[in-house]
């Protein structure tokens, strides 16, 4: 599922600025690059994708119904999210460090960088 997070995105037309697949749950931060990028056509197309190669050779359901999104403002900092996203492993004791967690990366920022933004970072919504 990791693999294929940037392409089917960019095909979209968004920019996926940082992901995360996680045993449960899975963060995307996603950047529009046209009027064409419709979020909920995505994500509904996305879930629909995964769930059905997960089924057939799993047996189970994949996806809760219905999804968390949060809209970035003016005044937030991506990056701030984009550590977020990162740390999860880290907090949930899956990796000792951001680098070394394989089911995570961005379309827009290096390895380099993507550490560099991975620092403790506390979100305001949680």
């Amino acid at each position: 599922m990791a693999a294929r997070i940037v392409p089917f995105f960019a095909k979209q037309a968004f920019d996926v600025l940082a992901y995360c697949v996680m045993p449960d749950h899975v963060h995307i931060l996603l950047e529009g690059q046209s009027d064409e990028a419709d979020f909920r056509r995505a994500m509904r197309v996305w879930k629909l994708q995964c769930g059905y190669a997960w089924r057939m050779r799993h047996d189970v359901p994949l996806w809760q119904i219905g999804y968390f999104d949060r809209v970035l403002r003016d005044e937030d900092d991506p990056r701030a999210v984009v550590r977020y996203i990162l740390a999860n492993p880290v907090r949930a004791g899956l990796s000792a460090h951001v680098a070394e967690y394989p089911f995570s990366g961005s379309a827009k920022f290096s390895c380099e960088e993507l550490a560099e933004h991975a620092g403790d970072w506390n979100p305001p919504w949680k």
